[in-house]
């Protein structure tokens, strides 16, 4: 037996450590979760994606009585990223969350394992790593792809 052990690369940064583009990013996630609609888990999430050709794209997550037909806000701002942009492909994607107070979480949130999925499909259409950025309220993580918060990831092979 060979036991392997698996590390995931995580930079913790001082917002004011964080570049230009990237604090933007993390601004407008921070913005999108006032769009949240989370009547149910008060839980609001919001999510800001760079693309390739310079466009942001945002979302939050959308909940719904029917619990399994909520959206996240990774996979609402990716879905709505590939389908207006559909030639472009992500560079970075910033999360933050809010409590209910309005405030940002203190520390950084990652995202589920179904938006985990999702993004790794967008990181594999980019055909290079998607940076991510996890936004707390003094600190973020700064992770070199989605691969990273998926050790031993589900693909397809040709």
């Amino acid at each position: 037996m060979k036991e392997l052990n698996i590390t995931v690369p995580v930079k913790a940064l001082g917002n004011e450590e964080l570049s230009d583009t990237d604090r933007e990013l993390v601004r407008l996630a921070r913005e999108a979760t006032f769009r949240s609609y989370s009547p149910y888990s008060h839980f609001s999430v919001g999510a800001a994606i760079l693309l390739d050709n310079g466009e942001i794209v945002t979302g939050s997550n959308q909940e719904n009585a029917a619990t399994p037909s909520s959206l996240c806000a990774e996979r609402t701002a990716a879905y709505y990223a590939h389908s207006r942009y559909p030639d472009a492909k992500f560079t970075t994607i910033a999360i933050a969350a809010r409590d209910t107070a309005g405030h940002p979480l203190a520390a950084p949130i990652s995202p589920c394992g179904a938006c985990r999925q999702a993004l790794l499909e967008f990181e594999t259409l980019a055909g290079r790593d998607v940076r991510v950025i996890l936004a707390g309220r003094a600190q973020c993580y700064l992770l070199p792809s989605v691969a990273s918060l998926l050790p031993l990831c589900f693909t397809h092979f040709e």
